[in-house]
């Protein structure tokens, strides 16, 4: 197994302000981890190159990135009640949207196995036109777009574990039927969509797997939802790549959430996909940091993810 861990310092300098559950230490905490535990040596490194704005125009609207950009290159704006910009913000998002799409054409050509992605601010609530829950450009959604148009995949799933539903990812594939969203989220909780019956619309109906749970859930009744209904869902849709909105924001100590996992589920997890991503789509995984706002559990639960990644199936 190759695993590719992709980061960028500049990361780093996306300002969120005093006090923001979505802070730089967030990316320092992840880092140091991996260095500490060896799994920095066990992955191919790659610092994130600068994304051009096209692939991210083929999701986004052009006037939304454009008033994106002037404002961080105005010193910052509040974009959304949780979602502030700074004058680093814009290349910190075009490198993490890069760093994802770089990951997804060497796992494509073969050059990696599977990939991480360890970079800021988070996708997964970013929507067509606007700004949404500390994300500017929804990173996942862009990179299936990207699959299907340079690399000719016919369908791309996305999964998404990250406790808080991924508004913006739904509605951004739910009409198309060549892309799936599957998602496990606490219910009710910010944002407040990911009902069981958004199942996607028009063509896209049925692509779309919410499953909620209940505060309290744990690690147990988690894997059990994630290997007897999301699975056999993605199985059905046969997708030749995966994506996953890596969130770790479910663990127990988390501040922002009340599932109540443990690092470990985390772990048995990406065993379960890897070994269905060997099996379905010849392996080709790429996984991007998401949510998690308690530094030690943060790191943990990454640890965890990249140390299975690493040894694959």
């Amino acid at each position: 197994m190759t695993t590719g861990l992709v980061s960028t310092r500049t990361a780093l300098e996306h300002d969120t302000g005093p006090g923001h559950a979505e802070r730089p230490a967030r990316l320092v905490a992840v880092l140091e981890r991996l260095e500490a535990c060896g799994l920095m040596q066990e992955t191919v490194a790659l610092d994130a190159p600068l994304a051009s704005i096209e692939p991210v125009q083929a999701a986004h609207d052009a006037s939304y990135l454009e008033t994106v950009r002037r404002a961080c290159e105005a010193g910052g704006a509040q974009l959304d009640p949780d979602t502030p910009c700074s004058s680093g913000s814009w290349e910190a998002t075009l490198r993490t949207t890069g760093g994802l799409l770089a990951a997804c054409d060497r796992v494509h050509e073969g050059e990696w196995s599977n990939a991480f992605v360890a970079s800021r601010p988070p996708g997964h609530h970013a929507e067509h036109d606007r700004a949404m829950g500390f994300c500017l450009v929804n990173h996942v959604v862009v990179a299936a777009r990207h699959l299907q148009r340079t690399h000719g995949y016919e369908r791309v799933a996305i999964l998404d574990w990250d406790v808080h539903h991924g508004n913006g990812s739904q509605h951004m594939t739910e009409s198309d039927p060549t892309l799936f969203y599957g998602s496990l989220h606490q219910h009710p909780l910010y944002p407040g969509t990911g009902a069981a019956d958004e199942r996607g619309r028009g063509d896209g109906e049925g692509t779309v797997v919410n499953l909620p749970l209940p505060a309290g859930t744990g690690d147990n009744a988690f894997l059990t939802t994630f290997e007897e209904r999301l699975l056999p869902a993605v199985e059905a849709f046969a997708p030749d790549f995966l994506l996953l909105s890596a969130g770790f924001d479910a663990h127990v100590a988390d501040p922002l959430a009340q599932l109540e996992l443990t690092a470990d589920v985390y772990r048995r997890l990406t065993e379960r996909l890897t070994a269905f991503a060997a099996e379905r789509c010849g392996g080709r995984l790429v996984s991007l940091l998401e949510g998690g706002y308690n530094l030690n559990a943060l790191a943990d639960c990454v640890e965890a993810h990249v140390g299975e990644l690493t040894r694959g199936e």
